[in-house]
């Protein structure tokens, strides 16, 4: 169900996925997915390996069509045939992949300036105000500007990717397996920099992770994929009343089902 604003009309979703079909040769990935992410909420988007998990946000930010169905943000849709609404939609979301992506070539600096640079909108002294901000919201300082992606440490590289992602101000956040290659720590540290951010900015988030740590720290609902289909959607009390091998496999340690029961979902 889309939410009503304050004039009574319709809110569309975030994401709204009807009939997505994914196939590659004689390989079907995903069959009649219908998903629905209203504004505000954080989902995580668990399922088996090669289920399709990161296929599904490729799709969800139009950097992959699917085979039959639709993809729409806010309202639009991804792959709309015209440029320059498909150019305003990129600036709704940012996208942190799981090896942070950052441009080896270039500086931590010019890796989260390249957006806006892009919009050509802004001068170069508005670009470094706005790079630093940046660099402050993920707890960089401007020294780390100047440094290489070489340079930096995992930790390291996944903050300058997330303030890359949100170098645009976006709506909707779009995380696959965001603390993946992080030791405990630092994998809670990031946890808590991304709930921060989201709590401070009201973006909406989509994330794959296999970690039930992340789920708990970040995720307002669960999406299970599996069967090539969403097999559970809702709040961790939901998905858990759904009896189906991988929800009861994946959640079959205590201390898993308990970790994600006691956090935000």
């Amino acid at each position: 169900m889309s939410a009503r604003s304050d004039s009574g009309r319709q809110t569309p979703p975030a994401i709204e996925i009807r009939g997505l079909c994914t196939q590659f040769g004689d390989v079907v990935i995903h069959r009649d997915i219908d998903l629905d992410v209203e504004a505000g909420q954080m989902l995580g988007l668990v399922g088996g390996s090669g289920s399709g998990k990161t296929t599904l946000l490729r799709e969800i930010v139009g950097l992959l069509a699917p085979s039959k169905g639709s993809v729409k943000l806010f309202g639009q849709a991804v792959l709309d045939p015209d440029p320059d609404l498909r150019r305003q939609l990129r600036r709704r979301f940012g996208m942190l992949f799981q090896q942070g992506a950052l441009f080896s070539a270039l500086s931590v600096f010019d890796n989260i300036a390249f957006p806006l640079r892009e919009l050509r909108l802004l001068d170069e002294g508005m670009i470094a105000d706005l790079v630093l901000l940046k660099l402050g919201m993920v707890e960089l300082e401007a020294r780390h500007g100047r440094l290489m992606p070489a340079e930096l440490s995992g930790g390291m590289v996944k903050r300058v990717a997330l303030a890359r992602a949100l170098s645009l101000e976006p709506e909707l956040l779009v995380l696959d397996e965001p603390t993946a290659g992080l030791d405990p720590d630092r994998s809670e540290n990031f946890v808590n920099l991304i709930k921060m951010l989201q709590k401070a900015l009201g973006f909406t988030v989509v994330m794959v992770t296999h970690d039930p740590e992340t789920l708990a720290g970040l995720a307002t609902r669960l999406a299970v994929l599996a069967d090539q289909r969403i097999v559970a959607c809702g709040t961790a009390a939901e998905v858990f009343a759904v009896e189906h091998p991988f929800i009861r496999n994946f959640f079959s340690s205590g201390r898993a089902a308990a970790t994600v029961r006691q956090g935000a979902c």
